[in-house]
């Protein structure tokens, strides 16, 4: 079966812990989502969560946008199966009152929190319940002393405003602490992550391209953006966004991690792009295969090939696929042919041996 690690290392960070979930460290890349729900419709919210954790999230945020959210708040932070971060703008108060009904996390940007003391009072809470705090420092709302100055460029901004904000955090005795820079443009990101893991090598860094798009597009963005990071050992956790449901983005977030050979909690499908020697229906196929896997929690790789000449040795990493031919297919494990199977017949036989090999 196919490995779950990496050869790959990662900058070795303060260990930090949102809940039950370990973040930085030797702890592996965690993945992140936001609810979309209101948070005062603790049911619906609730229900969101528990879909995004049958999708493999393992941190969740919500909003807490004013006083009348924060008794579903409550509510969602006692029944979520997930660490709950509460995501607080401009209102202090309502921060230091998520840390207090139960937030794992805070996720503040001191940019928009207000003077200092305000900081501090949140800092403070936060100690006392015992909860992170993630500084989310994004590129419309700098530390305004830095967001002013002409003499440096967008990313050197948002580094400045990170180091500012992370000094004083830590001047204060409070060390929990996760730091993401979001911005929009992709080489923006890249660049003001390098920094931060070279100008703060031991903060846990949350990574992501704020405001990426919709499905297409912000997968693309956030895949070379957030993959160059990781295949460079930057970063601890990350949120995809993405401009449609949430599930989205973490279904995005596994496959990012599973085509680094970072982690992997679904099946890879490895499959050709057809070609003038394919003789069956391979794209209608390897659709019926990848909505077929989309119920299988396995971390093993799936190939669909056209070729049956080719398709074993194009895949001999795989741990079990078809390759095709003239109305029938060969079934192989581990490169190796294993039997030949009709057309009609290839699939089912594949989900089959799945079941039969690996128990899903």
């Amino acid at each position: 079966m196919s490995s779950n690690g990496s050869d790959c290392a990662r900058n070795k960070t303060r260990k930090v812990r949102v809940g039950s979930v370990e973040v930085g460290g030797d702890a592996p890349v965690s993945v992140q989502s936001m609810c979309t729900t209101k948070t005062a419709d603790a049911d619906a919210t609730l229900a969101q969560i528990g879909r995004l954790a049958e999708a493999g999230c393992e941190i969740v945020r919500a909003t807490v946008p004013n006083r009348e959210s924060l008794d579903s708040f409550e509510q969602i932070c006692a029944q979520s199966p997930l660490p709950v971060v509460a995501d607080i703008h401009f209102d202090y108060q309502l921060a230091i009152e998520s840390a207090r009904r139960g937030a794992a996390a805070l996720r503040i940007n001191p940019g928009n929190i207000g003077s200092f003391d305000r900081v501090d009072a949140v800092i403070d809470a936060a100690g006392q319940a015992g909860c992170a705090i993630r500084i989310g420092v994004n590129a419309g709302s700098l530390d305004p002393k830095v967001g002013e100055r002409t003499d440096l460029s967008l990313p050197e901004k948002m580094v400045a405003s990170s180091i500012s904000f992370v000094e004083h955090f830590e001047s204060r005795g409070f060390e929990n602490i996760v730091l993401s820079a979001k911005a929009h443009s992709v080489p923006v990101t890249i660049e003001t992550y390098r920094a931060l893991s070279r100008e703060l090598p031991h903060i846990p860094l949350h990574l992501g391209v704020t405001e990426a798009g919709t499905l297409r597009q912000g997968t693309v963005k956030n895949s070379v953006g957030v993959g160059i990071l990781l295949a460079e050992g930057i970063g601890n956790t990350m949120r995809l966004s993405l401009t449609a449901d949430p599930v989205e983005e973490v279904d995005v977030a596994w496959d990012l991690l599973s085509a680094l050979g970072l982690r992997r909690l679904h099946p890879e499908l490895v499959s050709c792009p057809t070609c003038g020697r394919t003789q069956v229906d391979l794209i209608a196929m390897a659709d019926e295969v990848s909505r077929r896997l989309s119920r299988v929690k396995a971390p093993i790789s799936v190939a669909v090939m056209g070729c049956v000449v080719n398709g074993p040795g194009e895949a001999r990493d795989a741990d079990i696929g078809i390759a095709c031919g003239k109305g029938q297919g060969l079934l192989f494990v581990d490169g190796e042919p294993l039997r030949k199977v009709r057309e009609e017949e290839m699939v089912d036989e594949l989900f089959a041996e799945i079941e039969s090999r690996f128990g899903v």
